[in-house]
């Protein structure tokens, strides 16, 4: 009579130190998914601000400066695909950003004699929705008539691009190698709890319980494991924001990496966290016990 329920409640405490362990799994899986979630967003936006920053410059030549040819030029330019924006700056503008790029009063005042005679271009900045088309949309400004001279950068230019697009798919491979890694550890977490019950298991496979019948309570189990594996990540991720975000004010090193705010940004961090804790215990715990009933067969 003492020893089945000894055994009894062995089983019930090995079952609480796996489920434990399999909610620390998925805490310290989904603390590292958080930091790289909330680094990957960010970096994203500061690549997709330093890409918005790269413009196609477009000088107009001395003999398209009618009205007539310059609704031209800007028109032939935003039909070019890929184009975001054409902005149009007049010889006057670009003689007064030239004069005042300057800090030097003196400097400036050299250049003064020349607003009577303005030697400068009219000119059009082109915003493109994707920094790697910068070479072929100027490639194309160059055909249009009336264009003196185009200028993006060059090469230098298309690698910073390329760099930055590089580091954006670096952020997801890694948050999706991060995500397998949380769906392996609680799988085999989840294993280890299965094998533990497998006298339950062969009891109720005697009585004539279906796989459905059996698999439904691991399946719960692994989604509530994921659910309270996901509530100190949110909190600590939370916490962390909002102190980093208050003590630097939303920026980071200079105004072109500027922070989230933090509402309704950490919403949907949490949400995704949530999710995500959600779906690796459902899925790890679906992959264990299918995986273990087919081995029962």
């Amino acid at each position: 009579m003492i020893r089945p329920i000894r055994e009894g409640i062995r089983g019930v405490g090995r079952h609480w130190a796996m489920s434990i362990s399999s909610a620390i799994a998925v805490t310290v899986t989904l603390i590292i998914i958080s930091l790289f979630l909330v680094l990957s967003y960010h970096l994203e936006r500061f690549t997709r601000t330093v890409e918005s920053s790269v413009e196609i410059s477009v000088m107009v030549s001395y003999d398209a400066e009618s009205s007539s040819d310059l609704r031209r030029i800007e028109q032939e330019i935003s039909k070019i695909g890929g184009v975001e924006d054409v902005t149009y700056s007049d010889k006057d503008q670009e003689l007064d950003y030239y004069i005042n790029s300057f800090e030097d009063e003196r400097t400036k005042e050299v250049f003064e004699p020349f607003k009577a005679d303005n030697p400068m271009h009219d000119a059009y900045y082109v915003e493109t929705k994707n920094g790697a088309d910068l070479s072929a949309i100027a490639d194309k400004i160059k055909t249009i008539d009336g264009v003196d001279t185009v200028n993006y950068g060059g090469q230098s230019t298309l690698n910073m691009v390329e760099a930055m697009s590089s580091i954006r798919r670096f952020g997801g491979i890694l948050v999706a190698a991060l995500t397998l890694l949380a769906i392996f550890l609680i799988q085999n977490t989840i294993k280890l709890t299965i094998y533990a019950r497998q006298d339950e298991i062969t009891i109720m496979k005697n009585v004539g319980a279906t796989n459905g019948f059996i698999r439904s309570p691991f399946l719960w189990e692994g989604i509530i494991t994921g659910m309270l594996g996901a509530i100190i990540p949110i909190a600590l991720t939370v916490w962390s924001y909002f102190v980093i975000f208050e003590r630097t004010s939303g920026v980071l090193i200079s105004n072109m990496f500027q922070l989230e705010k933090p509402l309704p940004f950490l919403y949907y961090v949490s949400g995704i966290l949530l999710g995500v804790g959600i779906l690796v215990g459902l899925f790890g715990s679906w992959l264990s016990v299918s995986r273990y009933l087919r081995d029962r067969r």
